[in-house]
């Protein structure tokens, strides 16, 4: 059997390689997402709160691109290399990001290093249209 298959992407030169978001049927999977302005250039080094902001940013973004927001976001994980800055800068900004307190499964895993040493932050998200 054949799946229908929307993938969206920002226009970056290693997409070539995977896709950012795929939508099949009404679910959005959202391959982990980093620090990254439009050009693909590291946004917040060194900052934790300034990495997580951008990442959702770049979350809305890609569901926009779908036609969702982040209320119909219903999973996401977050992998990070330090957990009491990723917490901190969490309950500082989740219910600003989500517009309130989040409806979300979440999960948060510290882990050594991302594929880039300078990130410190990828959320990776699940997403219902």
């Amino acid at each position: 059997m054949t799946i229908e298959k929307i993938i969206k992407n920002f226009g970056l030169p290693w997409e070539k390689d995977y896709a950012q978001s795929v939508k099949v049927g009404d679910t959005i999977y959202l391959s982990g997402q980093v620090s990254h302005d439009d050009e693909g250039n590291l946004v917040g080094s060194g900052d934790m709160e300034a990495q997580l902001k951008q990442v959702y940013l770049n979350i809305q973004k890609l569901l926009a691109q779908h036609g969702a927001t982040m209320e119909n976001i219903v999973d996401e994980t977050l992998f990070v290399t330090d957990m009491d800055a990723a917490f901190a800068a969490a309950v500082k900004c989740r219910n600003d990001i989500f517009g309130g307190t989040p409806a979300v499964a979440s999960t948060i895993v510290q882990i050594q290093r991302l594929a880039f040493p300078e990130y410190l932050i990828e959320i990776k998200c699940v997403a219902k249209v």
